[in-house]
């Protein structure tokens, strides 16, 4: 699908032309949106027209379908269910709701068949795992209703911002997916391939949703048409949408000044004396900012901010006072994805000046310290302690400024467009056998728009590592996923970091399609002469360096400046 100006048009002319591009994109999304969330066909879903029309609405919808699908990796998957779905309506509207509906319909019957599953499955780990994914499946659910409310309410300038949003989203999507799968690695029984096969289609459908809308986001990015597009996340004071003059406030305040909604202390002089009996009363789904004050104490919780609970900001009296502690592991029985000592799905969560710790040890194994999926979170002056897994950035946008996290073994992992600026990266002591390895990033697909950048960072070694940083060696990362992606840029690596740089996972596992890179780092560490040199491994110029600073790879601008943080939107002046 072409469009194009003649230059011999009349102004009338070109105004209709623009017109006829705006509902063709419309339509265009409205496609996209069917196929990204899902749909397996529903003939009668779009409703119905006059006959007549039938035929020319069918021959139309068929060419649309198959330039659509062209770009996808399952094309056949692609035109058998949107032809499907199509039905008898060319009502984008309907389309949509058609494909929203026909999804979730088809995530609950994978619920009920993971209950099935779990009924019958002997290994305790299995079982773990089933229930993992009844949750991330809740959580697909939750993300389809929420873009449907969008779609409904859908306006044409807004469709960069749509778009945009729609990747996050899809991106996510798939490493729910995925998430899901993990939890069945080394248990017994047919349970892990039962799920694998009914997870296929979904899966098919979301890898080709994506391909579609990285489509028309490239479409857009031709067409250029003033008005057409374009980001309106701004309210009237230049602010991002979400965010109130009374948050911009309360944002530039520390512990000793500000007023929170509600305090924990453990000594009585708040309302609460644990973090989760406040939790249980915090209200859902604000847009305006609730702030949990956690005084000064170390807290051994596990605690969850749900979905539910959206622009929560948590403030302490300091990264090193306030701490939640705990120490869950994989190798003391629980799921990765249930050890960590704190959770976050809430978008729009802040924290401020608090530590987050797992206490497990490197004979823990896996054992997370802070697990992320809330979009457009914030963490500033925090701290992540732990050792293998201590940080997992699992989806979605996050930002994280001066932070310090330590840990030995993938210690910042998962698959969340994340950056970190002016962080401290700090290995541990890793058990006597191990190596050490700083990110391991998980993009499974090479349309995700994820990765990992680590921008004027310190990576340096702990005291009790220091004496074997050459004995038990350190990398910078090693790819998790196919596609993996993580660029270090600006940063001061000390002699930790083994010449060679990165390490493989596990033979010759992604070597070929990751995305690693190095730009303008600094220290004994970072020597690039020795680098391995696999075809994943990419030299950037400026300009491609300049397309993952927190402006452009997060859309930075749009939601951080407002909140008072610190930030850098471009290369920082060293």
């Amino acid at each position: 699908m072409t469009y194009g100006y003649d230059g011999a048009e009349d102004a009338a002319q070109r105004k209709k032309k623009v017109a006829v591009i705006g509902v063709s994109s419309i339509i265009l999304v409205a496609m996209v949106v069917a196929v990204a969330v899902g749909v397996n066909g529903d003939p009668n879903a779009g409703g119905s027209s006059a006959e007549s029309s039938s035929a020319n609405q069918i021959s139309t919808s068929s060419k649309s379908i198959q330039a659509i699908c062209q770009p996808t990796d399952y094309r056949q998957t692609c035109e058998t269910s949107l032809t499907e779905a199509a039905g008898n309506t060319s009502d984008p509207h309907k389309l949509v709701q058609a494909g929203f509906q026909v999804a979730i319909d088809s995530l609950r019957e994978a619920i009920k068949n993971s209950t099935t599953l779990r009924e019958v499955a002997e290994d305790p780990m299995a079982k773990q795992a089933l229930d993992n994914c009844e949750e991330l499946m809740d959580d697909a659910i939750e993300d389809l209703k929420t873009s449907f409310k969008q779609v409904g309410d859908f306006d044409i300038s807004k469709l960069d911002e749509y778009v945009a949003n729609l990747k996050i989203w899809l991106s996510a999507t798939i490493t729910y997916q995925q998430t899901c799968l993990d939890g069945f690695d080394n248990t017994t029984g047919p349970a892990g391939q039962k799920m694998r096969e009914i997870l296929t289609l979904s899966s098919q459908l979301t890898s080709n949703g994506l391909a579609m809308v990285t489509g028309l986001s490239s479409i857009l990015k031709d067409l250029s048409l003033a008005g057409l597009t374009g980001r309106r996340l701004l309210n009237d004071n230049g602010l991002p949408s979400w965010v109130t003059r009374e948050k911009e406030r309360i944002l530039a305040e520390t512990a000793a000044t500000i007023k929170p909604d509600m305090t924990v202390a453990q000594d009585g002089s708040g309302q609460y004396k644990t973090i989760n009996e406040a939790v249980k009363n915090i209200p859902k789904k604000r847009n305006t900012t609730f702030v949990l004050y956690i005084k000064a104490g170390i807290y051994k919780e596990q605690v969850t901010i749900s979905r539910s609970m959206t622009h929560i900001m948590m403030i302490g009296d300091g990264p090193t006072k306030t701490k939640i502690t705990g120490s869950l592991s994989y190798a003391g029985g629980v799921q990765t994805f249930k050890t960590s000592t704190v959770s976050v799905s809430g978008s729009h969560f802040i924290a401020k000046d608090i530590g987050f710790e797992n206490t497990a040890g490197a004979i823990g194994h896996q054992a997370v310290a802070l697990r992320v999926q809330s979009d457009m979170s914030i963490f500033y002056n925090c701290r992540m302690d732990g050792y293998q897994d201590t940080l997992y950035s699992h989806t979605y946008r996050q930002f994280y400024r001066d932070c310090t996290i330590t840990g030995t073994i993938d210690f910042i992992f998962g698959d969340a467009a994340a950056v970190f600026q002016n962080c401290n990266l700090v290995v541990r002591r890793p058990l006597e056998s191990q190596r050490c390895i700083i990110t391991a990033q998980g993009r499974n697909n090479s349309r995700q728009a994820t990765g990992f950048v680590i921008q004027n960072c310190t990576i340096t070694a702990a005291p009790d590592y220091f004496p074997f940083r050459f004995r038990n060696a350190a990398y910078l990362g090693r790819p998790w996923r196919q596609y993996s992606r993580t660029i270090y840029m600006q940063s001061q690596i000390d002699d930790l970091i083994d010449p060679e740089g990165w390490m493989p996972w596990m033979g010759s596992f992604g070597l070929d399609t990751c995305s690693y890179s190095e730009y303008d780092n600094r220290g004994p560490g970072a020597v690039a002469t020795k680098r391995v040199t696999w075809k994943g491994i990419k030299k950037v110029s400026p300009e491609e360096a300049d397309g993952f600073t927190a402006a452009k790879f997060i859309d930075g601008d749009l939601w951080i400046p407002a909140t008072g943080v610190p930030y850098t939107p471009g290369m920082i002046k060293l």
